[in-house]
């Protein structure tokens, strides 16, 4: 029995090896959990396990304050957001050690505005924040465009703005463009417009209108959701034609007038056609015998006239939609005053240098680069050219054109941040004082 317990005891300091031998006991050293240091992403407080509610206005209704949402509203006010993140930690902290765990709406903001006034942000982010929220709550429709051709930096300033503004809604062109060209029969092909050779640049131009007025049409839905239940969208991408997507003051339609578009089709020359010279030339072809090609070029004007007619209906069905929604549910029929949509469309260009050296290093990082030789290098730069002009062309129309830099990258962010903060307050005033006027029209009738 002493043996067996012997041979226990020395089985459990000691083991054999596969030749038999006896190896020495192994030590394991066994650290108490308070002595492991411990990472500074798992060091925690109590400010991250208790929970305050924030009750809105006198109804039964609450939400848990987060630091993260509390962050995020008060960069879109240009407040630095490392210095956000201080002030967001700060307002807990202040409800958490004072026992407030359960506060007004109101005792919550007049808490943030003073601990953003300590850290020198005082009155003028005091009224962003207030016109945000107020734009918010009202669920004004925005719609901000970023337009531009390759390598201009797009899809960088639409995340940076919609991380700056809190939009998290943000659709590529390009995404669109290849689900319209692989899921349905849209007339669209796999190589890019500023690829191919045309005739003339105003060939290249019709085609390149074409093919934005069908990603439009695969854009509707998204656009619908935004007029209808107030969803601010940032649409980014190089199939964005500013002229679809222009408002006018009458009845907040798309101002692409069939008829006053139909003046400036083009011919298969290139040339713009006036009424003047579309008469001279109907004369002209009584006399001469019709070429199969005036007759090809006569039956694609069609059908590029009826397309504009078919996107001016689709773009009607959305307004009508969007003011039969602010109709009463009685019935009455008089509307009711709701905000107006904010549209912003952004055109971006670059130096033509600094351009041209971002698509070389572009082509040259695509699968096909190679295939392309320096005449079809030049021949596609030129297109981008002829396109970003076009795109330009439309700064007379209200369109803000931003020339984009690297050296000057974050000043022009900052700008951008600033100048749709403008809109936006614009857009909410104007809508602001229409209300009225538009109660009493409705009292008058």
């Amino acid at each position: 029995m002493k043996d067996r317990e012997e041979s226990s005891g020395s089985s459990g300091s000691t083991t054999n090896n596969p030749n038999g031998e006896h190896e020495p006991p192994r030590e394991i050293n066994i650290r108490p959990f308070s002595s492991v240091p411990s990472s500074p992403r798992n060091a925690s407080s109590k400010y991250d396990f208790v929970k305050v509610k924030v009750w809105l206005g006198e109804a039964d209704h609450y939400y848990v304050l987060s630091r993260f949402l509390v962050c995020r509203m008060l960069t879109v006010t240009k407040i630095p957001n490392h210095v956000a993140v201080k002030i967001a930690l700060e307002l807990k902290k202040l409800l958490i050690d004072n026992s407030l765990l359960d506060v007004s709406q109101k005792d919550l903001e007049t808490s943030l505005f003073m601990l953003m006034e300590r850290r020198g942000y005082g009155k003028e982010y005091v009224n962003r924040y207030n016109m945000m929220t107020k734009f918010h709550h009202q669920r004004v429709p925005l719609v901000i465009l970023v337009c531009g051709t390759a390598c201009v930096g797009k899809s960088t300033i639409a995340t940076q703005l919609a991380q700056r503004l809190n939009l998290p809604n943000v659709l590529h062109t390009d995404m669109v463009y290849e689900l319209l060209r692989t899921a349905t029969d849209a007339p669209l092909t796999s190589t890019p417009v500023w690829t191919r050779e045309f005739a003339s640049s105003e060939e290249l131009i019709a085609e390149f209108c074409r093919e934005c007025r069908i990603v439009r049409k695969g854009l509707a839905g998204d656009l619908k959701k935004a007029m209808k239940d107030g969803k601010p969208i940032i649409i980014e991408g190089r199939h964005l034609d500013p002229s679809i997507y222009l408002m006018n003051d009458e009845n907040k339609a798309p101002s692409n007038d069939p008829e006053k578009s139909s003046r400036k089709e083009t011919n298969s020359s290139g040339d713009v056609t006036s009424p003047e010279e579309a008469s001279s030339s109907n004369t002209k072809e009584t006399e001469e015998e019709p070429h199969s090609q005036a007759e090809a070029m006569t039956t694609s004007v069609e059908e590029e006239l009826s397309e504009k007619v078919t996107q001016c209906k689709i773009d009607e069905e959305t307004v009508k939609e969007a003011e039969e929604k602010r109709k009463p549910a009685g019935g009455s029929g008089k509307a009711k005053s709701g905000p107006e949509p904010i549209v912003i469309s952004i055109v971006l260009k670059m130096a033509e240098f600094d351009h041209k050296a971002l698509l070389e290093e572009w082509i040259s990082s695509r699968t096909c680069g190679d295939k392309y030789t320096s005449k079809e290098k030049e021949r596609l730069i030129t297109n981008l050219k002829t396109i970003e002009d076009y795109l330009c062309s439309f700064n007379s129309q209200g369109v803000t054109v931003v020339n984009i830099s690297a050296t000057t990258f974050p000043q022009t962010l900052d700008w951008l941040h600033n100048y749709l903060l403008q809109r936006i307050e614009e857009g909410i005033r104007s809508s602001e004082n229409e209300t009225p006027a538009k109660e009493e029209v409705l009292k008058k009738a």
